[in-house]
């Protein structure tokens, strides 16, 4: 098996909705839902988060799709990191046994709580969108962070190791922005 490196994908996005502006009153930063995929199409994202966009009480584990619902017209930041064959592996193992039992997993609302007065709050079969996008991370074995998993936000996930940005701006604007890049040029666009 090749040990070639191949790029995860971490989005954090701001969707603009009323439960985003009322966790950005509390964090202070821009993007507040964090999400996770394998492909620089971007056509899987995974993550924890609403099941009907209209109900922010109905979640749990989601494939979204960056041309719909809340992300159609969310802000973002891309980053990308590097991983080898058998992490990526890990990775989309870890998320598969997640996805053929979604039905039996929960949105980690009460985490949530556990964040806001530092106290880890893990529940079994229950996520919150950054927790997940950590415990994703956390099965290849070989990135640890520096707090439980139940008490990482979307901010702390910029702190992986040989973490870049990719991009900034509108996400329906993403793979346009790359397309229309002058030959010769770098393949992304930053605007930090």
């Amino acid at each position: 098996m090749s040990l070639s490196n191949k790029k995860v994908y971490i989005l954090l996005t701001d969707t603009g909705t009323y439960f985003t502006k009322l966790i950005k009153i509390y964090t202070k930063r821009s993007y507040n839902h964090a999400s996770i995929a394998f492909d620089h199409e971007l056509a899987k994202v995974y993550s924890f988060g609403r099941k009907k966009p209209r109900n922010p009480f109905i979640g749990g584990f989601v494939v979204e799709n960056i041309n719909k619902g809340l992300l159609k017209h969310a802000d973002c930041i891309i980053y990308s990191f590097t991983v080898n064959n058998e992490e990526l592996r890990k990775m989309e193992q870890y998320i598969a046994t997640i996805e053929s039992e979604k039905e039996d997993y929960r949105y980690n609302l009460f985490g949530l709580f556990g964040v806001l007065f530092n106290k880890p709050l893990k529940r079994r079969k229950a996520f919150f969108c950054s927790q997940f996008v950590a415990s994703v991370i956390h099965a290849t074995d070989s990135i640890e962070f520096e707090k439980p998993l139940s008490l990482i936000t979307p901010y702390d996930l910029r702190n992986i190791p040989f973490i870049q940005v990719e991009y900034e701006g509108k996400l329906k604007e993403y793979l346009f922005k790359e397309i229309e890049q002058p030959e010769g040029e770098d393949s992304f666009f930053v605007s930090i």
